[in-house]
């Protein structure tokens, strides 16, 4: 993209980050016609504090704008930068199973240490630590796509299993930082890797994932079909069948078929899909994380209180969120629970208690900050709290805003 004119590189990455030309022009208080002008080359943006204006508002390096390569950011709170984003759509770019037919495939980590390379980074990601993650991703997919290229045997089922889990796990982290177009790509690549894993249940977290990134592309009813269609498929009936496994990723289907329906607006099937999850997790009981789903009660609580702010009830939201057991709720894994506190803020902020909504970002912040710093969403929030708040903010959401460059 260097080659670019700089009025196409602006159009690219207002594309990629959902913005109309109005709404860009809105939040740069600039005209539409001048943001169309700008992209189209016929009027010449020449002024870098406007150029720094545009960067932040698409949340990128200004440096790509200018068709330059962004800087490494040293040390310090860390998202996802460009150089990153490049990596990780490189690695998902590789098809080094054709390439074999021509050249000899890399050699591969160990399934065992690819095993416990791929656990660390579940972990970072329930923990979320999405800027180390981000870093070792690309290495990840090479790694593991090596290895499904060349074991055989029961050790290909494994690295196949393995190169799944990989891709879920980007596309997640990569939904939650917004890159969504790489995160529908990984989640699709995952369905093809576990049908040859041959792991019913790897397939079913993997549609699971396709929901979740066609959701945040705003593809709400296929987001509804996929997870349905693929619950449907996977219900335990026959008791014998219903392993903790099996009943978590079902579980986890309907509460993410549950969110896209109240993306719709559709709140019957909401409840329906909500109360077949919530069968299913009272029967599990506790708090687990098979298949890395943390699906359990408390879990579904959680759900419950994001769909009732998704149908603009935010009331119900808070009302949820008072009766949550508080120690299934602290037992939950920190990136769970600081999503919870972003879903909570959005409720309050519905209700209009913008200074409660304040404090639900600073505890997500205290509990998980790239959960809070480096998610649009929650920039999205703390932008509508500063809007709303009486007066001047507090000490600490002033400070939050500074390091999140969010205006006051």
């Amino acid at each position: 993209m260097d080659e670019l004119p700089i009025g196409r590189r602006v159009a690219y990455w207002r594309t990629r980050r959902r913005l109309s030309q109005q709404v860009f022009a809105d939040r740069l208080a600039k005209s539409k016609s001048w943001v169309d002008k700008i992209e189209r080359g016929v009027r010449r943006l020449d002024k870098f504090s406007v150029l720094y204006d545009i960067a932040d508002v698409l949340q990128v390096d200004v440096q790509l704008l200018l068709g330059r390569e962004p800087e490494r950011r040293p040390g310090g709170m860390t998202c996802l930068d460009q150089v990153e984003v490049a990596d990780i759509r490189s690695a998902l770019e590789r098809y080094d199973q054709i390439s074999t037919f021509f050249h000899a495939p890399p050699q591969p980590p160990s399934i065992d240490e690819l095993r416990k390379a791929v656990q660390h980074a579940w972990l970072s990601y329930q923990h979320a630590r999405y800027g180390p993650l981000a870093r070792v991703l690309p290495k990840l997919l090479r790694d593991a796509q090596a290895a499904d290229t060349v074991y055989g045997g029961d050790s290909g089922m494994l690295a196949a299993h393995l190169l799944g889990q990989v891709y879920q796990i980007a596309s997640s982290s990569l939904r939650k930082l917004g890159e969504l177009e790489l995160a529908w790509l990984a989640a699709d690549r995952s369905i093809a890797v576990s049908l040859r894993a041959g792991d019913q249940l790897l397939a079913g977290t993997a549609s699971y994932r396709v929901g979740s990134a066609l959701l945040a592309l705003g593809r709400a009813r296929p987001a509804l079909e996929v997870n349905v269609n693929i619950a449907n498929r996977l219900a335990p009936g026959d008791t014998r069948r219903a392993t903790p496994e099996l009943v978590s990723v079902y579980g986890m289907l309907l509460l993410q078929g549950a969110m896209a329906a109240a993306r719709i607006g559709d709140s019957a099937t909401v409840r329906d899909l909500l109360t077949g999850a919530d069968v299913a997790a009272r029967g599990l009981g506790g708090n687990h994380n098979y298949y890395w789903t943390s699906f359990s009660p408390t879990n579904v609580d959680i759900h419950r209180a994001a769909a009732m702010v998704e149908l603009g009830e935010g009331g119900l939201a808070v009302e949820t969120h008072e009766h949550l057991d508080r120690a299934s709720f602290a037992a939950m894994l920190p990136e769970r629970r600081a999503h919870h506190y972003v879903d909570l803020a959005r409720g309050l902020a519905q209700v209009g208690d913008i200074e409660r909504a304040s404090e639900m970002l600073l505890e997500g912040d205290r509990l998980a900050p790239s959960e809070i710093r480096c998610r649009p969403i929650a920039h999205e929030v703390l932008s509508d709290v500063l809007r709303r708040t009486k007066g001047a903010p507090s000490a600490p959401v002033a400070e939050l805003a500074e390091t999140m460059g969010v205006g006051v």
